[in-house]
């Protein structure tokens, strides 16, 4: 090989060695470059508004919905088939027990009921006499019991008739707010025609149910408040009446029913009401607004602020510490914290969600969350 080719080789392999050793030195600066940007975004602080958990009195309460109901309630209806032949009755007005509401075409029953009192008769007749004789020996005792099995056939032939017409007649059987009537004079029922409803809303029946978990502050006799839509300015009080000897084994709910003075019939059959049943001595709970908690299927979790010392620049440094509670009742915009949390730490509100275990945070409450214990609903 030539001196000549020799030196061009040199200079070739200098050159390249120069070009490779110039794109490794950029990829390694710019990987540098790199892992320093990243390095310096890598977690910055993140904005979160706080509170103080702190204990709070509550009286221990029960909030459900529930159903009112008649004291007593019926819809009326024919035993039997007939034609409407009265009606004496209007719809929407009182009905006393006993009143007669409307009368079916009875007429052949009745036309047929002075024969069966007259065989009665005949019968009582046949028997005084057969018993008389059977003193003196001028009948036999079979005679004699044969005509008293008689009078009590035709007795009992008369008292069934008496029901027949009997049911010709429908009555109220209480005292009650008569609905609509469903019925005209004329028309022709079967049996087992609805005739009209009857109400006893005086007093009147709530009934709700309540968690298990609740069942240690419902007792019988205990007071209870209710609210219902349809008469939103005023409260109704009462007591409870009956509780259900056993849990519905489909909701693990117990059923309750509270009975309410209802003089002036504002409350109807079918409507929904509040129910607010406190009871007990008050206690001491630590409390948070409900946003601060984050509900996992895992448990329920907050984020604790701690102190993690000085910065470069001398200022506090501050971080979160996920932790698991446990929680309690809710009273509007609270939740009770039974476990897992102690008075006087800090707990964020808002900006859970960019936060993890560790993540350095600063404080910024100028927009703190609802913490009503007694919020009230507003339409915008």
């Amino acid at each position: 090989m030539s001196k000549g080719t020799t030196k061009r080789m040199v200079i070739m392999l200098a050159v390249a060695a120069l070009v490779f050793g110039g794109i490794y030195g950029f990829q390694q600066f710019r990987n540098k470059m790199i892992k320093q940007a990243i390095g310096s975004q890598a977690n910055p602080p993140q904005a979160v508004s706080t509170t103080v958990a702190q204990f709070s009195t509550w009286q221990p309460t029960v909030e459900a919905v529930g159903t009112l109901r008649a004291a007593m309630g019926a819809t009326l209806a024919a035993e039997v088939s007939g034609l409407v032949t009265a009606i004496h009755f209007d719809s929407g007005k009182v009905a006393q027990a006993g009143q007669v509401l409307v009368e079916l075409n009875a007429a052949p029953l009745i036309a047929q009921l002075p024969q069966l009192q007259a065989n009665a008769a005949l019968a009582k007749l046949n028997y005084e006499r057969d018993l008389a004789q059977l003193k003196i020996q001028a009948v036999s005792q079979a005679q004699a019991d044969t005509s008293a099995a008689n009078f009590k056939v035709a007795q009992a032939q008369v008292v069934a008739q008496q029901a027949l017409i009997a049911q010709k007649t429908i009555r109220a059987p209480f005292s009650g707010q008569l609905g609509i009537r469903q019925v005209d004079l004329g028309q022709y029922v079967a049996p087992g025609t609805a005739v009209v409803s009857l109400q006893k809303l005086d007093p009147i029946n709530l009934d709700f149910s309540v968690p298990q978990g609740q069942i240690d502050l419902i007792r019988l006799g205990a007071k209870v408040s209710v609210a219902t839509n349809a008469q939103p300015d005023k409260t109704y009080t009462g007591s409870i009446e009956a509780i259900e000897p056993q849990i519905d084994t489909a909701t693990r709910n117990l059923k309750v029913r509270v009975k309410l003075a209802n003089p002036h019939g504002e409350l109807l059959s079918g409507m929904f009401a509040t129910v607010r049943v406190g009871d007990g001595a008050a206690q001491q709970y630590i409390t948070l607004p409900n946003v601060a908690i984050a509900y996992n299927p895992y448990g329920s979790t907050v984020f604790v602020v701690k102190s993690a010392g000085k910065g470069s620049d001398g200022k506090d440094k501050m971080s979160v510490e996920q932790r698991f509670v446990t929680t309690g009742m809710t009273r509007g915009d609270q939740v009770a914290i039974t476990s897992g949390l102690k008075a006087g730490e800090v707990v964020v509100t808002a900006g859970q969600l960019k936060l993890h275990n560790g993540s350095p945070v600063f404080v910024n409450n100028s927009v703190q969350p609802d913490n009503n214990p007694n919020p009230m609903v507003h339409d915008q």
